[in-house]
């Protein structure tokens, strides 16, 4: 069954946990700048995780010239670094900043879900992310969030 990356903003800490589970899981050293995930902080005290959102029409892929971005079998957009040229345009492309480019291996990157097994869930000490079967419920949270987020980006914005 197909799951989705839910985030809830009013449960985040802003303690990074997320963070430097994705960047050991997926570079092997604790450092968020090679995070798929990232933490904003804001003043007040809120705190909200971003993760690539899976756009059904993702701008990301509609911008790869070279099919570098596609969608596997679970639905995720993947980057098959063979294929990427580096320019950066999926970078440009992505509304949300849910994309990046890495110097060292000179391709983007980005949230994968980890092929399934999400690491920055296992180590959310308060269930701000949660990996769950994509039903109506959750696909419904996940499509709110995704509102909420473009509606934020375009008052800052305008």
């Amino acid at each position: 069954m197909e799951k989705v990356l839910l985030i809830s903003p009013e449960k985040c800490i802003g303690c990074g946990s997320c963070e430097m589970a994705c960047s050991i899981g997926n570079e092997g050293e604790f450092r968020p700048a090679v995070s798929r995930i990232s933490v904003h902080r804001f003043e007040g005290g809120q705190n909200v995780p971003m993760a690539c959102l899976q756009c059904e029409d993702a701008a990301c892929m509609a911008a790869c010239r070279t099919g570098a971005l596609s969608r596997n079998e679970q639905g995720v957009v993947v980057v098959d670094r063979a294929k990427c040229i580096g320019c950066r345009m999926c970078v440009m492309a992505c509304p949300f900043g849910n994309i990046s480019y890495s110097r060292a291996t000179k391709s983007a990157f980005k949230c994968d879900q980890c092929g399934g097994d999400p690491e920055c869930v296992k180590w959310c000490p308060t269930r701000a992310l949660e990996f769950l079967p994509a039903d109506t419920v959750n696909l419904q949270r996940k499509r709110a969030f995704s509102a909420t987020m473009a509606k934020a980006l375009e008052e800052v914005k305008g």
